[in-house]
Formats: C-alpha cells, sequence, structure tokens
C-alpha cells in the first residue's frame, strides 16, 4: 500500500496527535479522498511514515510563505521528490494546500516531528535535506528561505556546525565545501577522509533510513543526498592526487 493510502485511515490522526494529526483529521474531515481509506490501525512503522509524510508536507508549504512567493516550481519539485503517481497527484495538492493555510505555525510541526523521530536524527536529516532541495527548485535559494531553513533545522535539533554541513550539500559557500560535506578539516589525510566517506555511505544508505520510517516514495531525496557526498569524495580525492 503507497504512503497515501495508510495516511488516509481515519485513525492516522489520532495515532499521531499533534498538530501533524490534526492537519490529517482537517483534510480527511474536508474531502473525500480519491484514494481508497483504510480503517485499520497503524502499526509503529506505518506511524512514522505518515508522521514523516505530513511533517514534510507541512514544513514544504510553510516554506513557500518564506520569501512571500509561493511557487509552483516549488511544489513540482515537492511531487518530483516524493515520486508522487498521477492517481495519486488530487491528494497530495489537498494536504499541501490545507498545510499551506493551517492556524499552526511551521515551529510547531518541526517540534513535534523531533519529538516522534528524535532531534537530530537521521530520518530528520532527510527532511531538512528535502527541503533544501525544494527550496533551491527555482535556481536559487533566498535570504528568507535560508532564514526559514535554519530555524527549522533547529527546531529539528541540529546545531549549527550539523547545519552547516547539511547546507553544504545544497549551497556551497567556499573551497572547502567538499570538505564540509563529509565533516572532515581541509588538513586531514587521505586515510581519515576514505574512513569520513566509508562512515557517511553506511549511515545514510537508503535501507537505514527507510528502516526509521522514511517512506518508499521519497527514496529521491536519498539518492540525490548520496550524490552530493560521492561528488565531494571524488573532488577531494582529485585534489589529493589520487582520483
Amino acid at each position: 500500500m503507497s504512503i497515501w493510502g495508510k495516511l488516509i485511515g481515519g485513525a492516522a490522526g489520532l495515532a499521531i496527535g499533534g498538530p501533524i494529526g490534526a492537519l490529517i483529521g482537517i483534510v480527511v474531515g474536508h474531502a473525500v479522498l480519491d484514494a481508497p481509506a483504510t480503517r485499520r490501525a497503524l502499526n509503529e512503522p506505518d506511524r512514522r511514515q505518515v508522521a514523516f509524510t505530513i511533517a514534510a508536507i507541512a514544513l514544504a508549504a510553510k516554506m513557500a510563505k518564506a520569501d512571500g512567493d509561493a511557487s509552483d516550481i516549488e511544489f513540482a519539485a515537492f511531487r518530483r521528490l516524493f515520486h508522487v503517481d498521477p492517481g495519486e497527484e488530487a491528494n497530495v495538492v489537498r494536504f499541501y494546500r490545507f498545510a499551506h493555510r493551517s492556524a499552526d505555525g511551521y515551529e510547531a510541526y518541526a517540534r513535534q516531528a523531533a519529538q516522534l523521530f528524535g532531534p537530530g536524527s537521521p530520518i530528520l536529516e532527510d527532511l531538512l535535506d528535502a527541503l533544501f532541495l525544494i527550496a533551491r527548485a527555482d535556481g536559487v535559494v533566498s535570504a528568507e528561505e535560508m532564514d526559514y531553513l535554519r530555524t527549522v533545522g533547529g527546531h529539528l535539533g541540529f546545531e549549527a556546525r550539523r547545519f552547516a554541513q547539511i547546507r553544504s550539500r545544497h549551497v556551497p559557500l567556499d573551497h572547502d565545501d567538499p570538505y564540509a560535506v563529509l565533516d572532515v578539516a581541509p588538513e586531514a589525510d587521505l586515510d581519515t577522509i576514505k574512513a569520513a566517506y566509508r562512515r557517511m555511505v553506511k549511515d545514510h544508505h537508503p535501507d537505514r533510513h527507510i528502516a526509521a520510517g522514511v517512506p518508499h516514495e521519497f527514496i529521491r531525496v536519498a539518492e540525490a543526498r548520496m550524490a552530493a557526498i560521492n561528488a565531494a569524495y571524488r573532488t577531494i580525492l582529485k585534489e589529493h592526487g589520487a582520483a
């Protein structure tokens, strides 16, 4: 069953609670969704996937307001990242629009996500990576969007250094950025760099993130992150003459 089939079941909002559960209840209560509903109780893996999905929708929709330009390009980027099938398009649009208008601020969604998944956890890194990918879909991350991302990152439990590492995969600042991506110092020796790369490949394997609660439909975020990590590693190896 797709994540949308799991999400629209009447028990989903009650199983999660808080602003995330409230958003599910609002949408399900105001629309007859196009996918068949399931009324079975959510098990823990399903509950985590549903919570992650709604947090991603809500924070992406709220970010669209950050620079005062709710761009169709950004919403299209969300649909691509989330691998939305044509038959589920209408449901995604409904959740996105209701999230955009919801009374709860983005801080509430970010704080609940941190409570559900643990501050600074790998699954929340997926979420922050996704928001960066959406923000730069129109070619630039505005100052307002960066402020939004920094604040969301703080509520998700990422301290300044970790946020800078995640940011470096999306918004390069200087020549040290390949090293920032791997979280190693520019003067690190080759053995240290290779060990850091192997650790990141292990930590960010898509299967580990799916097991933690990332829906299969969201796998493109993990793929984009690994592409950035691999590109940084190749750049560093070339600088060391080891490519």
